[in-house]
Formats: structure tokens, C-alpha cells, sequence
């Protein structure tokens, strides 16, 4: 079973998998631990990685990248407008108001959702880490950014099974961040809490959490977020400002060129880093546009007085962590600053300002979040045994249920079911008294983020049809699962049947006034139970521990009924039906929608395999041409006649000239056709010389083997002298066919040039030693007999003994030389022993 953790960044990825003897970050194909979050569309195939990052520069507008920004958002989200006036590559407006991403592929216009485009992307690290396991992978843990909404955490979910990935959780980037720290923390506390702040500054974004550990366990205390703060915005200040410069001291505008914004960006992105490092910096393109070498020169000063409008920013997660918190910076023992963005001076100086203490990088800043995903796999997996930690994850927004009252005015009602900070997963249940089938929404409340919808998702609960024709009680389970998605879980009818004994008191109008109390105005929990209690009376709210830990009691429980009168208890018989439930998730992919995801993602995934193949067998036909060639000039030259040189050269020549014109572009099949009319006539040449370079050890290994056994056949020694002389006789007439054999063949083989088809071959020297120790090797390794067994002497017959006394008997027994009691039965010597008692042999004798 695969353990396997995904970092899914905006600008790169990284595959950790776990490992006996810990967490391994899993190199790419050319060796790197980071793979470009790119997907690159080709005119015969799709390059993506390392692939991707190499053919963006010549192919921008078919580059995919910041995938992350694109998913589960609307195309009028003013953060994603704002983001597409960088992007290369055209995006337009699908039918559903979500982004569609226009490339040409496959020598056409084709559109892609976000959605397949990032599964693209898991294809490929699938692929890193099944290369390195050796394995197939389908079980993983992929770390996600808190501030993903429900919509977003789906479009993650579909873009995996897309890739054949099976994900056994959606992680918070900040948790596992947290939970690679703490896990080999040997020095937590055990009863006082350590709180820790860790600072996540990535390519786009940037996450804040408070975390508490103690022995054993972490519990997020908050989280804020700023979704398009990070490193890139630095690059992009950097980028204005050349742009500007350029277009003064040059008079280019690289906004009318994509290659050249391209090639500026990652200049810039070079730039930023040295700046990190150094107090100034250069800049040198060229040919950036027109032909026109630029160069330009910064310092940091000017840096940071450039990206001011980004540092303001900075401080905006900071403060809304710690009061969420509700902490003081004096109670935050350590900041843990993690991310690519991070190694800006200015921002580690503004954290440093706002905290009051000098931020540590005791973890690796981009490799964190990856080594935490995997061991959350590790331990969600049966196949490792993790360490002992728990991890109490927090949900990062408010959410609630609504829905319409059953009374004739329809009010709208609404109840938070899972507040801020609630624990990752959770379930709740709500109990509806309803003759009908009714909706209910699921929402976001006060998230303070006018980027998400407040509407989630609405499920129709029903038809339902009440036995007793009045309203029904309906038990409404909603969990919120390890991803940190909602769904009303299940719905179930309970239908009471209740016994009433002879001495009991009719009350039970009474406790059906209060059943029937759903969705009063004044009191709007009355109608739901959001403490999960199993029914929805307010009466009944006591007595229900479980409320906070989101558990649900899975029997129903009677409630005691309240009389004046002493009565026995009522037995209640609860009917449970299930009701239908449909779920309608707004901007998520339909059912048939992802089926075809998965068939065009095989389709394209297929072509490109067809595509690798076929370039595997056009470079192994080039690879034949250059080395045949080669060798026919060096060590093939004695094997090969002049004419059959020539011929061969000029059929290479003609081979190379079809590779580089009309063989330029062909099927697999042709290459492999084009391989073997060359073998056809290279081979034998090849064939000679390899049987010169191996015909010496192979004639040695059989002159041993003729030696060897003569000699033991012709030896006096000892160790042979059990063997007959007609067995050492037929070994020695071996050996001397076998030599016969060898002479003659030597001597036509010599008599041959080298460039003539050898009449000595390798395979029949080999067979001839095989033979010959296999017909010798049995006879002279044949073991000595083993010597036989020496008889012991016969034994006197004895005679029928005559009574003797009890004197006599024993001395008898101690002369016989003992070779009944050693080696005889048990029994004799039983006797023989009995015999010694002078009562008992008195008896037998008698």
C-alpha cells in the first residue's frame, strides 16, 4: 500500500512518500526535488513537469500554470480578473460563469477546465512516485491551502480521481506544516502548552496559524490568511518596474510580446532571490525583444521601496491570527517561518517587529508541507506504525444550515451547525417535524471574505409519507468529513409506537403538543436540535454530553415524560425509514461530466505514451546510425569487406538524410521498420566481432575443462581409487574427442580472415564444456562407499536357567556384560531389576 504525500504549490510540487525508516522527499526525472506546476500542450502530445517548464518558454500561450488560482472560482472574481491580465495563455467564461482554458492541442483549439488541468498535474507526480516506489500509488494525503472553500476542496477531490488517485484526506497546508514540526519534538510539555506561530509565505499566498502542543498532540488555535499575498508579488513589482525602464531606456514594450514577458518574469523571479542574499543586483537579457540586449540594476532599498504596497499587507494575517487566538505576542513561545516567499529580508523583518522575537527556520521551508502530508497517509494507512500524536485540526469557517418554516408564513430559518474553529471531522444531527418534503442550504456564515459565495449547496429531503398522517419527525444527519466538506450525510422517518400499561396515566397528548412545535418563530431551535440532541424539543436538551465532540448517539433514546402521578415507564418501539435525499453542490462536476474527465484524461494520457514510444524508437534508430558508423571506421574495420563498408556507410548516410527530412515526423512502426533494415545488414558484422572478442575465454574455459578431468582420470591418487577403471577409462576418451574436436575447429577457424563468418562459435564451445562436464563430472565426483558396519560378536546360546537363590541372581546380573541393559527392552531390564528384591524373587521362584 502507497503512503505517499502531495504538495501541490502555485508555482511548483513536491512527492514525499514514507519510508521504514522515515519521510523521503522523491526526486523528478532529472533529479530535482521541486516540479514546475505546469502543463505545457504540444502539437502530438502534452508535456508537463520539468517537461513543461522547458517548452514554456518557446510555447507561452499553450503553458498552463498557477493552476491553483483557476480552480473552484468564478471568472468575475476580481482576484482572478486581476490575475489573468499575467497569464499568457487565454481564458475565457464557460456556460457555468467558471474559467475555461483555451490552448491548441493535437494541431486544434481545445478548451480545459481547472479541474482537468490540475489532475494533469497529479498524473505526473503519480508518475514521480510510482517510478521511485516501484509501485502503484492510489492511496495519498494532499495538502490544500486553509482559506479552500467547499467548491474548491471538490474540484481537488475530482481533479485526483481523475489521476487515479484515491485521497485518504485533504490537508491543511498550515496543519501539516504543524504536524511535521511537532511530531519529533521529544521536549513538548506534558500539562502546560507550547504555542507556536507558523508563517507560510508561498509563491501566491500567504497563511498564518497559532498552534498549541503538548505532549503528544497539536490543536490549531487559529487561522487568517491573505489569499494573493506572496512571493510572486514581489516578482511582479520587480517586473513593472524593468517594463517601465525598458520601454524609457530602450523603447520596448514587453507587454505586446508573451516570449519576452516570460523571459522578464523569471529574470525578475532570479533577481528577487539574489536580492535576498545581496545588497544589489543586475539584470542582464538577451535579445529580449527586437533583437535588443537590456540591462538593468537594482538595490535593496529600491526593492523594498517598490514593494511597499506588499509589505503593508503583510502585518493584516498576523494580527487576525493572534487575536482568533486570543493570545498576546508574549505568549507565543516560537514563529516558525516556512515557504518559498519567505526569504525576503523585509518580511522576516516585519514579523520579527510584530512578534517581538526572531523568527526560526528549524524545518525545511519548502519541503514541510509534503513531509507532513505523508505521514498524515502514514497514519490514516494500516502499513506503518506512527508515533503516538494527535492532531486537532480546525475548520476555518462558520457554517450554517437554512431552510423554510412548515408554517403558512414560510419564514426563513437558520442555525450555525458547525462553528468556526470546529474539529475536522465532525457530524451533527438535527431533528424536523415535516408532513412534506422540504429544502435545506448549506452556507458559509460570517467568513468576513467577500470572494466566497455564501451559498454552498441545497438538498431536498423527501418524498416521505407519515403513517399516522401528521407531521413526521425526521432525524437529519450533516457531517462535515475529513476533507473539510459539508453534505447532509442521511435522512431517516422515526415512527413511534408507543405500549401503554393498564396502571399508567394518559399523558401522552401532552408530549406530542411539544413534538409539534417546529419552526416557531420566537424560539427557532425549538424546531432543530443543533446541540445533536435526538429530538427537537427544548425539554429535552439536557443530559446530552456528547453535543460538543459531534457525535450522534447511533439508537434512538426515550425521554421521560413529566406527570403528577407515579407511572411505570412506557416501552417505545422506533421505527427507522430511510428518505431520500438529493444533493444539488452549485459549480461542482456532475456525475457524467467526470466520467468523461476520466476517459479524455486515458485518451490524451494513451497519446502521450504512443508519442514517448515512438521518440524512444526514432532516437534509437539516430543512436544506431552514429554508433554503427563510428564503429565501421574503428573496431569493426577488420570485420567487414571494403565493399560491404561502403555499402553499409552510404545506407546510413541515406538513413540520417530521411531522419532529419521526411523521417521527421513518422509512427513508431516505421521507425522499428527502419531499425531492422539496418540490423538486417549490421548485425552479422557486429556478430563476427563479438565472437572474436569472446572466442578466447571461451576456448580457455574448455581446455580447463579437458585438463581438469584428464588429469583426475589419469591420477593415482587416493581419493579416485574407488572409481573402475572403465568409468575413468570413458572420461579420458571425452577429453580426448572433445581436444580432437577443438584442434580441428582452431585450426579452420585460423585459416579464416576475420571478416568471414566464423566457423568456431561461441555457443558451441560453451555447449561442448557443458557436455563435457556433465558426462565427466558425475563420474569422478562419485563419493567413497561407506564402510560397513562391524557385527558384533555371536552370543553363547544360553540354557534354561535353574533356580538359583537370590545370591546367585544377583551376582549373575552384574557378570552378563551388560548388553540387554543397554541396548535391549525396557522390559528385561524391568525384570531384571525386580529380581533384585529377594521378596519378590522369593515369589517367582515359588
Amino acid at each position: 500500500m502507497s503512503v505517499v504525500g502531495f504538495d501541490l504549490g502555485n508555482e511548483s510540487c513536491i512527492v514525499a512518500v514514507a519510508r521504514q525508516r522515515g519521510i523521503d522527499v522523491v526526486l523528478n526525472e532529472e533529479s530535482k526535488r521541486e516540479t514546475p506546476a505546469i502543463v505545457c500542450f504540444g502539437d502530438k502530445q502534452r508535456f508537463i513537469g520539468t517537461a513543461g517548464a522547458a517548452s514554456s518558454t518557446m510555447n507561452p500561450k499553450n503553458s498552463i500554470s498557477q493552476i491553483k488560482r483557476l480552480l473552484g472560482r468564478k471568472f468575475s472574481d476580481p482576484e482572478l480578473q486581476s490575475d489573468l491580465t499575467s497569464f499568457p495563455f487565454r481564458v475565457t467564461e464557460g456556460p457555468d460563469g467558471f474559467p475555461l482554458v483555451h490552448v491548441r492541442f493535437l494541431g486544434e483549439e481545445r478548451t480545459f477546465t481547472p479541474t482537468q488541468l490540475l489532475a494533469m498535474v497529479l498524473s505526473n507526480l503519480k508518475g514521480i512516485a510510482e517510478g521511485n516506489l516501484n509501485a502503484a500509488v492510489s492511496d495519498c494525503c494532499i495538502g490544500i491551502p486553509v482559506y479552500f472553500t467547499d467548491l474548491q476542496r471538490r474540484a481537488v477531490l475530482d481533479a485526483a480521481n481523475i489521476a487515479g488517485l484515491k485521497p485518504l484526506r485533504l490537508f491543511h497546508e498550515t496543519t501539516a506544516t504543524a504536524l511535521a514540526y511537532g511530531i519529533y519534538k521529544t521536549d513538548l510539555p506534558d500539562h502546560d502548552q507550547l504555542n507556536v506561530a507558523f508563517v507560510d509565505v508561498g509563491h501566491a499566498s500567504m497563511q498564518v496559524s497559532i498552534v498549541g502542543f503538548k505532549k503528544g498532540q497539536l490543536k490549531m488555535l487559529s487561522h487568517a490568511y491573505d489569499r494573493s499575498l506572496g512571493g510572486r508579488d514581489f516578482d511582479e513589482a520587480l517586473f513593472k518596474h524593468f517594463a517601465a525602464k525598458f520601454k524609457e531606456e530602450y523603447k520596448i514594450d514587453v507587454y505586446q510580446n508573451a516570449r519576452a514577458c516570460l523571459r522578464l518574469r523569471v529574470a525578475c523571479e532570479k533577481l528577487k532571490k539574489v536580492l535576498s542574499a545581496n545588497p544589489e543586483a543586475p539584470l542582464n537579457i538577451e535579445c529580449l525583444m527586437d533583437e535588443k540586449d537590456v540591462r538593468g540594476f537594482i538595490k535593496r532599498d529600491e526593492f523594498e521601496q517598490i514593494s511597499a504596497p506588499v509589505l503593508e499587507r503583510v502585518k493584516g494575517p498576523l494580527e487576525k491570527a493572534l487575536a482568533e487566538a486570543g493570545l498576546t505576542t508574549e505568549n507565543v513561545h516560537f514563529v516558525e517561518v516556512v515557504g518559498s516567499g519567505s526569504r525576503v529580508p523585509a518580511i522576516i523583518k516585519i514579523i520579527t517587529e510584530f512578534f517581538g522575537k526572531e523568527p526560526r527556520r528549524t524545518m525545511n521551508a519548502s519541503e514541510c508541507v509534503a513531509r507532513g502530508c505523508a505521514l498524515q497517509c502514514a497514519m490514516l494507512s494500516p502499513t506503518f506504525k506512527v508515533r503516538e500524536f494527535q492532531v486537532n485540526d480546525g475548520f476555518p469557517f462558520s457554517v450554517a444550515l437554512s431552510w423554510k418554516s412548515d408554517s403558512q408564513d414560510g419564514a426563513p430559518q437558520q442555525t450555525v451547525v458547525f462553528p468556526r474553529g470546529n474539529a475536522i471531522p465532525s457530524t451533527k444531527a438535527l431533528t424536523f417535524y415535516r408532513s412534506s418534503a422540504f429544502e435545506v442550504d448549506v452556507l458559509y456564515m460570517d467568513n468576513g471574505d467577500a470572494q466566497i459565495a455564501q451559498k454552498i449547496s441545497t438538498y431536498t429531503i423527501g418524498p416521505f409519507q407519515p403513517s399516522k398522517g401528521e407531521k413526521a419527525k425526521l432525524k437529519v444527519k450533516v457531517r462535515l468529513n475529513i476533507h473539510g466538506i459539508v453534505a447532509v450525510d442521511s435522512a431517516h422517518m422515526l415512527e413511534e409506537d408507543v405500549e401503554i400499561p393498564v396502571s399508567s396515566v394518559n399523558e401522552a397528548p401532552k408530549d406530542d403538543t411539544k413534538m409539534d412545535t417546529d419552526d416557531v418563530p420566537s424560539d427557532p431551535a425549538s424546531g432543530t436540535d443543533v446541540n445533536m440532541q435526538e429530538t427537537g424539543s427544548a425539554d429535552t436538551t439536557e443530559g446530552a454530553p456528547a453535543a460538543e465532540n459531534g457525535t450522534q448517539d447511533p439508537e434512538e433514546k426515550s425521554v421521560p415524560m413529566e406527570t403528577d402521578a407515579k407511572v411505570e415507564p412506557l416501552k417505545k418501539k422506533v421505527k427507522k425509514t430511510s428518505v431520500p435525499v438529493h444533493e444539488l453542490v452549485y459549480g461542482a462536476l456532475a456525475a457524467d461530466d467526470l466520467q468523461k474527465a476520466i476517459e479524455k484524461e486515458y485518451e490524451m494520457a494513451l497519446q502521450d505514451r504512443v508519442m514517448e514510444e515512438t521518440k524512444e524508437k526514432k532516437n534509437a534508430v539516430e543512436a544506431y546510425v552514429y554508433d554503427m558508423r563510428n564503429k565501421l571506421y574503428d573496431k569493426y574495420s577488420d570485420f567487414v569487406t571494403s565493399g560491404e563498408k561502403e555499402g553499409l556507410i552510404a545506407k546510413l548516410q541515406e538513413v540520417e538524410d530521411w531522419l532529419y527530412e521526411d523521417g521527421e515526423d513518422e509512427t513508431k512502426g516505421v521507425y522499428i521498420a527502419k531499425l531492422e533494415e539496418l540490423k538486417k545488414i549490421g548485425d552479422p558484422i557486429e556478430a563476427r566481432f563479438k565472437e572474436w572478442a569472446e572466442r578466447a575465454s571461451a576456448v580457455s574455459v574448455l581446455e580447463y575443462c579437458i585438463k581438469s578431468f584428464r588429469e583426475a582420470a589419469l591420477s593415482s591418487d587416493q581419493k579416485y581409487d574407488h572409481i573402475d577403471i572403465a568409468d575413468k577409462q570413458k572420461v579420458i576418451k571425452e577429453c580426448s574427442e572433445a581436444e580432437n574436436w577443438l584442434r580441428d575447429r582452431k585450426q579452420q577457424q585460423d585459416a579464416l580472415p576475420k571478416h568471414a563468418n566464423p566457423v568456431l562459435l561461441v555457443s558451441e564451445l560453451k555447449n561442448k564444456a557443458e557436455t563435457l562436464d556433465r558426462l565427466c563430472k558425475p563420474i569422478m565426483m562419485k563419493p567413497k562407499p561407506a564402510p560397513k558396519p562391524q557385527t558384533p560378536p555371536p552370543q553363547p546360546e544360553t540354557q534354561a536357567p535353574e533356580p538359583q537363590t537370590p545370591e546367585q541372581q544377583q551376582d549373575d546380573a552384574g557378570a552378563s556384560g551388560d548388553p540387554v541393559r543397554e541396548g535391549g527392552v525396557q522390559e528385561t531390564s524391568g525384570e531384571q531389576m525386580d529380581t533384585e528384591k529377594p521378596d519378590t524373587s522369593a515369589d517367582a521362584t515359588a
